[in-house]
């Protein structure tokens, strides 16, 4: 019987399943996606249940698609989006609030206070993190303060928090395992990352109760196996990471120095530093890339808030295309931007800015811009944001780098990667599978299972398919970098 590893991939808009075969080819796919929920501006939601519902029911359409079960998976990995944070009932199983997704700026404010008490020094070298509302803590803080009867029934030991692999893998083993891994655990900003435990301080700041918290584990072992008929027998969960870190992985960057960015709602571009964690000096953020075989590595992270959401924006807010496909096609109709800058800060403002009051900005409008100009700037801006963080993170560790290894489903799009290698200067370089993140979670759990034998032999299985090389005149690009440099500028603290 032949076996196989199924990687869930639960993003930010859907749910997918992916079964990948010894070789590290796809057998089979599903995608499903979900309701995003925007209460007020600037709030953005999920709900637990349907997060679980859409996940359960793209697991089973992968393994209908190929005719197999849960006896031919020799195990499970999770990836997921990160920050995004649940709180729910450990007795009933029900979530107490809707999760509040990492993009959510409700706790903009407390994130103030914070910094204004001075705090900002001690939570980066703690947790790596700056204090920002996309982080979990300030979430579940705000749960806990928020939710009728919530703080009470944290301290009575009766709620279970975690980020979104923490809840797959309670609704899988129905309630018998709450657990998370430490790339995750890094995100919540209660993690120190110097000794790999939750920090007692940043609990007692925070208010946040010790007992709800999941155990943390490394990002390769057998955590438990599914507890549940949906499998029809028992598959071993034996992988988890964070869906930036399974990037980083499933990329192979598993050298000091390597770097790649996935193209995704959002851009994350991560830097593989080794053992030790490196503090950035430009606001970029440090995290836990894995710990696998007892080997903690490290990464130096830029988060980019709207990458290819920008495009969805293009689709679903001003209904210029009807598909995100076609936004490249649109965008070869004219030779440039026409002098058009978009940037996208529709959540605030990530790496290297910050700026969480930030709000997009269009400007350079003419009576010349079309709609092509609109979608041409749309792509830049991803590129131009990416170029942003990666000049910080050469000037935080003095590496040059030398190739950018992308992913994600808008590194599909020639003429954007074209552009990224442009106002990069180097290559940028696409691999023949572009679902990365899924393959580092299948990585992470087949190396657990003994699927695959060590890294060495998964090192082998990457395959190139395609390589950007720059070719825009130095006069022209140097140009388009100063226009975007102001536009950021005019773009930060508008929401006040």
């Amino acid at each position: 019987m032949e076996k196989f590893i199924m990687a869930l991939d639960q993003g930010t808009t859907s749910s997918r399943a992916l079964i990948f075969d010894q070789k590290g080819n796809i057998r089979s796919m599903a995608q499903k996606e979900f309701q995003q929920i925007f209460p007020k501006p600037g709030w953005v939601e999920h709900d637990p249940n349907e997060i679980w519902s859409s996940q359960v029911a793209v697991a089973a359409e992968a393994m209908s698609k190929i005719g197999i079960n849960g006896q031919n998976l020799h195990g499970i990995g999770i990836t997921n989006q990160r920050e995004t944070t649940i709180v729910w009932d450990r007795n009933t199983g029900e979530p107490i609030n809707n999760a509040i997704v990492w993009q959510d700026r409700r706790t903009s404010s407390l994130c103030d206070e914070l910094r204004a008490k001075g705090f900002t020094d001690t939570i980066r070298q703690k947790t790596g993190l700056v204090i920002d509302a996309y982080f979990s803590g300030t979430k579940v803080k705000w749960i806990l303060d928020n939710v009728p009867g919530a703080r009470e029934k944290a301290n009575r030991g009766e709620l279970a928090f975690g980020t979104v692999d923490t809840w797959l893998v309670w609704k899988l083993t129905r309630g018998r395992t709450h657990v998370t891994d430490v790339s995750n655990a890094s995100r919540t900003m209660l993690f120190n990352i110097n000794t790999l435990t939750w920090d007692k301080e940043l609990l007692e700041l925070l208010q946040i109760p010790e007992s709800i918290l999941p155990r943390v584990a490394s990002s390769s072992e057998v955590y438990d196996h599914t507890n549940t008929t949906f499998f029809a027998t028992k598959v071993p969960i034996a992988g988890i990471a964070g869906d930036q870190q399974a990037a980083l992985f499933g990329q192979m960057c598993t050298s000091q120095g390597m770097v790649k960015n996935t193209y995704g709602t959002g851009c994350f571009i991560l830097m593989n530093t080794g053992k030790k964690p490196f503090l950035s000096k430009n606001n970029l953020v440090t995290t836990i890339a894995w710990q696998v075989n007892g080997d903690t590595y490290y990464a130096l992270e830029g988060s980019i808030f709207i990458g290819g959401a920008v495009v969805q924006w293009l689709r679903d807010g001003l209904g210029i295309i009807k598909s995100s496909a076609e936004v490249e096609e649109l965008a070869r109709q004219v030779p440039d931007n026409g002098d058009l800058y978009l940037v996208p800060s529709f959540t605030g403002m990530g790496a290297p800015h910050w700026d969480q009051y930030a709000r997009g900005l269009m400007i350079g409008i003419s009576r010349g811009t079309t709609r092509a100009h609109i979608a041409r700037a749309a792509l830049e801006s991803i590129a131009f944001q990416t170029m942003d963080v990666l000049d910080v993170m050469a000037k935080d560790t003095g590496i040059n780098l030398t190739e950018l290894r992308v992913d994600g489903g808008a590194s599909a799009n020639n003429l954007l990667m074209q552009f990224q290698s442009d106002v990069l200067g180097i290559n940028v370089v696409r691999p023949k599978t572009i679902e990365t993140t899924a393959m580092g979670a299948a990585y992470l759990a087949g190396l657990a299972t003994g699927y695959w034998k060590n890294i060495e032999e998964i090192a082998n299985l990457w395959q190139l398919d395609k390589t950007f090389t720059p070719g825009m005149p130095a006069e022209t690009l140097q140009k388009m970098k100063d226009k975007w440099a102001d536009a950021v500028e005019r773009a930060k603290s508008w929401h006040r």
